[in-house]
C-alpha cells in the first residue's frame, strides 16, 4: 500500500492494529483502460438518461428547439454560446439528479426514508432551478428578436 494512503497513527481496537485509511479496490468496477473507453462509459450514461428519463428527453428537445430558434433568428455567437452553456448546465443537472436518485434507491432499496426523500427532492430542485434560469436566459435573448420579427411580419 502506498505510504500516503496509510494513517500515520493506526487505530487500536481490542489490541489489534486497524489502518484508518486503506486502498481497497477489490469491490470496485473495472477502471477505464483508455480515454476512449472513458468516453464510451460517459456516452452510456447519456444514453441511459435519454432512454429512461422523461425529463431528460424534454430538456434535450426544448434545448434543441431553443438552439434552432437562435439560428433562425440569427443570434450572434456569444448569445448562442450563452444559450448552449445554459442548456448544458440543465442537462448536467439532470444527469446528476439521475445519478443521485439511483444511488439513493440502491441504498434504501424498497423502503422509505425521510433523508432519502430530502436528497431526491433537493436534487430535483436543483434541476428545476437550473431549468428556470435557462428559461430566463433564453427568453431574454430570443424574445426581443422574435418580437421584432413578428412585428415586422404583421405590419
Amino acid at each position: 500500500m502506498p505510504p500516503e494512503l496509510q494513517a500515520p497513527t493506526p487505530d487500536r481496537t481490542n489490541g489489534k492494529v486497524v489502518p484508518i485509511a486503506t486502498l481497497n479496490r477489490d469491490l470496485s468496477w473495472q477502471v477505464a483502460p483508455s480515454l476512449l473507453v472513458s468516453f464510451k462509459y460517459a456516452w452510456a450514461g447519456v444514453s441511459y438518461a435519454f432512454q429512461t428519463q422523461r425529463n431528460f428527453r424534454v430538456h434535450v428537445f426544448v434545448g434543441t428547439f431553443a438552439m434552432a430558434l437562435g439560428v433562425f433568428l440569427q443570434l450572434d455567437a456569444v448569445e448562442m454560446a450563452i444559450i448552449g452553456l445554459t442548456i448544458g448546465a440543465v442537462l448536467a443537472m439532470e444527469l446528476l439528479n439521475t445519478a443521485l436518485e439511483s444511488v439513493v434507491d440502491l441504498t434504501v432499496k424498497q423502503s422509505y426514508h425521510e433523508l432519502a426523500k430530502i436528497a431526491k427532492d433537493c436534487a430535483a430542485a436543483a434541476v428545476l432551478v437550473s431549468a428556470l434560469a435557462a428559461v430566463c436566459v433564453a427568453s431574454s435573448l430570443l424574445l426581443p428578436k422574435l418580437w421584432l420579427l413578428i412585428a415586422a411580419y404583421l405590419l
